[in-house]
């Protein structure tokens, strides 16, 4: 493919003034792809030079223009004698520009106007010159890679269109547009759309309204075929009279397969084919059962159906009934066999829409298809199972003679093993105290719980003395905080004597188990289903599209596919996951699938996260292709900030992280609706705690939350890992922020700025009063004085003020609340790449022995300020204490006096006059004061800190 660069002119190319008696000689030289061309020297000294010249580039793969640049220079050679001997040129201006912003063809090119990095602007186009199917290509790669200079990244309000140069973020290219001009929209902005959302279907020969409860959706026309069986199909082989049927239903160049039948001639199939609307291109549907054969498979009939008489069904309908219809040869004349099938119309709220084989899988096999389908899951139900280690009794020894065991216990339950300390009697009847655990458990509860008696008689060295397998019917339910669970003495198996141990063992129900991390958490509701609150609300999410997604490349068995997207979504709010429709080999897939959750409290919220399917080109079997689905990004909304009954749609930003920096990696159209049908219980839900009353009463330590939010997020991978089709670990590690809770110098960043934007209305309020003290305004100094004499002479009239100032404040922000949902943010951008690299580095370390060291190096540095803080505000504490303890005894004797002067002044003077008198000090002339500090604040600084007594 090639690339065509089209200079036209430059304007205001200031010559140097040190050669001003010289003759400049102006030309502009392109680099692209590591070749570099350059126009014709304009031979004068016209400041606006026109070239009108046109330089081609070569580029092999059009999918690598979007990381290619552009570099554009302008230079300038003097005719005189010496510069002529030294070949010396002057730098005029330089613009570096992407290649994603190149056009098809020269008639779709805009005029760039690109300001220069030193002087002037250079006016160019950029277009690709190539076939039409190559073109084609071009344009859907322009849409595909949104880039800082890309003319459709622009809205359509104004005269201009404004780009970000790639070599500077203060430079912009300017397009001209006499039409219309267009503001530039933020980058990583939310965009409010308007799509046609409707809650009814029109019938194309009817003008009858029929409701749905679809809504937030686009209806999506499909033409569904029911294959159900077949009966009577005359036999193939001539040699015993069977056949191997299956069926190939074909609309146009889109065609499907059912499974072979071995040796059947009325065979089953029960399979479901769907055609976009978009992808039907043909008058006719043939649905051909064929027999399988080893060289080529042989045609047993068909039948031909002609789509304008095909049917419209619409929910809640019932299915259409199947028919039989008699089989035709290739002459289109009748033969032996029939097969029953239901043809119809419809869209994606059809009860076949989830099971049936889409168009778009035309050449993915059966088993890649199956991981396309879109799914419902739920999480079960989790509860904390509580271990109580007492004592144990008549333990035989390890060893002859040894009567001073070292005991511990080791309790394990599915993947998790968690160890009780030695006993600190030494003995066979060891005792144990403090000594409950706390493990992860998912009903029915058919998993046993194991616990062992180790005796350690060395290092790396444990003996077992016993071990006790728990069913469910031994372990008892507690389920509400009156109820008292005893301890039992349990017999050990294994064992050569008659050893026990003592337990307190139960499932407590009265706790939420946490599998998310809390700042984000989708449901607070106990174990206990009794101690549940009815709903408040529902939630509705139509899941649109998604547009500008990045092309992946996978590599199976050493053989690279083509670069595109097979992108699903996966909603989860409360214990419902919700998996979309794989739409395959699309960068801009459209989805428009609807789902409902209940809502127990509006302060959660909902996640949804888009991923692309590598599963479509194999099994499905991480162990067999090793592929994991890569996440493209996720976006979360919280409920208690959406109005009650309003339809939210936007696109969100699709954001990801990198080792490499940040990456937009698309955008997610989403239609949200929060309503609420209980209005005072919801109310209500805003004074209550946000957990069960039992975190309350026995709470648990940070870090045995996280340990069980680890396990119980393990407990949901692996048994959503075993649904059909798998809801795979990968997605639900991503969903869930499994690593939260590892270091991040983004989200450390990240919450260094939220604290800076919390704290920035406390600085204001700081700067407006340092500006009254100082008087910078003296009618509002003079206001603030006269309005704290009012207050201080009236107290009473100060806490009804402060309410009434916050009521005004409230009511008039009202008007400027926000209109949308919070976008997702990232602060990848404003952190090195040496941090984002350890954000993504594996526990332990994979990295070079050099690189770990410099990190290792670079925290000790950082350790070591905020040691230095550390210190400091302890020095301020101890010289707090050291006003009475007589460390320094001149200074507390001063402070004592001190002290025994104001007893009298402050109990002779009304506190008024105290208040008043301070006031007006403070707020005194700036001729009045001065910039030596204040007597209590030299005398604080002077009193003796701990600091000289640490070495």
């Amino acid at each position: 493919m090639k690339v065509a660069v089209e200079i036209v002119e430059a304007r205001d190319l200031k010559p140097n003034k040190k050669r001003s008696n010289t003759t400049p000689s102006t030309y502009v030289e392109v680099s692209l792809a590591g070749q570099t061309q350059r126009t014709q020297t304009k031979p004068n000294n016209d400041p606006n030079p026109t070239w009108n010249e046109t330089l081609f580039f070569h580029v092999a793969d059009p999918l690598d223009l979007p990381s290619l640049a552009m570099e554009i220079t302008v230079y300038t050679n003097s005719t005189s004698l010496s510069s002529l001997i030294s070949s010396r040129r002057s730098l005029l201006g330089h613009v570096s520009i992407s290649g994603s912003s190149l056009s098809p063809s020269r008639s779709d090119a805009a005029l760039l106007r690109c300001p220069l990095e030193k002087r002037g602007e250079i006016a160019i186009r950029l277009y690709a010159v190539t076939n039409s199917s190559a073109r084609s290509d071009i344009t859907h790669l322009s849409t595909t890679y949104p880039s800082t200079i890309h003319k459709n990244s622009v809205k359509t309000s104004k005269s201009s269109r404004v780009y970000n140069s790639v070599a500077s973020s203060t430079k912009t290219i300017t397009v001209e547009d006499p039409v219309k001009k267009a503001q530039p929209e933020p980058e990583h902005d939310l965009v409010e759309t308007h799509p046609p959302l409707t809650a009814w279907i029109r019938y194309k020969k009817s003008s009858d309204k029929i409701t749905t409860t679809y809504d937030l959706v686009e209806q999506m026309q499909y033409l569904f075929v029911h294959v159900v069986k077949a009966r009577d199909l005359p036999p193939m082989d001539i040699t015993n009279g069977s056949l191997d049927p299956y069926v190939k239903v074909r609309v146009g160049n889109y065609s499907g397969e059912t499974k072979k039948r071995v040796a059947n001639k009325n065979p089953e199939w029960n399979q479901v084919f769907a055609f976009a609307g978009d992808h039907i291109h043909a008058q006719t549907l043939e649905v051909v059962v064929m027999d399988k054969d080893i060289l080529r498979d042989d045609l047993v009939g068909k039948v031909v159906i002609n789509l304008t008489d095909v049917q419209i069904r619409v929910p809640p309908d019932s299915p259409l009934a199947p028919m039989w219809y008699q089989l035709s040869d290739k002459n289109n004349e009748m033969t032996a066999g029939y097969i029953m099938m239901a043809v119809w119309n419809g869209t994606q709220t059809d009860e076949a829409y989830p099971e049936a084989w889409h168009s778009d899988a035309n050449n993915i096999s059966l088993e890649g298809v199956h991981t396309t389908k879109s799914k419902v899951y739920f999480t079960p139900r989790l509860s904390y199972l509580r271990v109580d280690v007492l004592a144990a009794q008549d333990l035989a020894p390890s060893e002859s003679g040894r009567i001073n065991p070292e005991v511990y216990v080791r309790v394990r339950h599915e993947s998790q093993t968690v160890l009780t300390r030695l006993s600190p009697d030494r003995s066979l009847n060891p005792t144990w105290k403090n000594e409950e655990k706390i493990l992860v458990a998912r009903e029915p509860f058919d998993e046993p719980l194991h616990v062992s008696v180790f005796d350690r008689v060395g290092p790396n060295k444990d003996v077992s003395l016993g071990e006790l397998v728990l069913a469910k019917k031994e372990i008892g339910t507690m389920g509400n905080r009156h109820q008292k669970m005893p301890a039992k003495w349990f017999k050990l198996g294994n064992s050569d004597s008659k050893g026990k141990i003592q337990l307190r063992v139960y499932y407590d129900t009265r706790y939420h188990v946490m599998d998310e991390v809390m700042q984000y958490s989708s449901d607070f509701r106990p174990s206990n289903k009794q101690l549940r609150k009815p709903a408040v609300g529902v939630l509705d999410v139509g899941i649109l599209s998604a547009r500008n997604l990045l092309p992946v490349k996978i590599s199976i068995n050493g053989k690279t596919n083509a670069a595109t997207a097979n992108a699903y979504c996966v909603a989860k709010y409360g214990p419902k996951w919700v998996r979309t429709r794989t739409c395959l080999n699309s960068l801009a897939p459209r989805w428009n699938e609807q789902y409902t959750w209940e809502v127990f409290d509006p302060c959660t919220v909902l996640t949804v996260a888009v991923f692309d399917n590598c599963q479509v080109n194999g099994n499905g079997n991480d162990k067999d292709n090793g592929l994991k689905d890569h996440p493209v990004g996720k976006v979360r909304i919280r409920l208690s900030t959406l109005e009650s009954g309003k339809t939210y749609t936007h696109y969100h930003p699709l954001l990801l992280p990198h080792p490499t920096g940040l990456k937009r990696t698309g955008e997610l159209h989403l239609a949200v609706r929060f309503t609420s049908t209980a209005w005072f219980n919801m109310v209500l839900m805003y004074v209550k705690p946000l957990l069960p009353k039992e975190h309350y009463a026995r709470p648990m330590s940070v870090a045995q939350m996280t340990e069980l939010r680890q396990a119980a997020a393990n407990i949901i991978a692996a048994k959503l890992a075993r649904s059909e089709p798998p809801l795979r670990r990968e997605a639900v590690e991503y969903v869930l922020e499994t690593k939260f809770d590892l270091f991040s110098m983004r989200r450390s960043r990240g919450n260094w700025q939220r604290i800076a934007a919390l704290f920035s209305t406390v600085k204001a309020v700081a700067v407006w009063l340092d500006g009254v003290q100082q008087w910078k305004d003296w009618i509002t100094s003079c206001l603030v004085i006269l309005v704290f004499l009012v207050m201080a002479w009236m107290p009473v009239l100060i806490l009804p003020t402060v309410f009434f100032y916050l009521l005004v404040i409230g009511l008039w922000n009202y008007r400027y609340r926000p209109r949308r949902p919070a976008q997702m943010a990232s602060y990848a951008e404003q952190v090195a790449i040496d941090d984002l690299d350890e954000e993504f580095d594996v526990i332990p370390s994979s990295r070079p022995v050099e690189v770990v060291k410099w990190r290792y190096d670079r925290l000790r540095h950082v350790a070591g300020r905020v040691q230095t803080v550390v210190g400091d505000l302890a020095a301020q504490g101890e010289r707090a204490q050291a006003l009475l303890t007589w460390r320094d005894p001149r200074a507390s004797m001063i402070f004592v006096v001190m002290n025994f002067v104001l007893v009298f002044v402050f109990y002779k003077v009304p506190f008024k006059l105290l208040v008043m008198g301070y006031g007006l000090y403070q707020l005194r002339h700036p001729k009045f004061r001065s910039k030596r500090p204040s007597v209590p604040f030299n005398f604080f600084r002077r009193l003796p800190p701990l600091s000289d007594v640490v070495f």
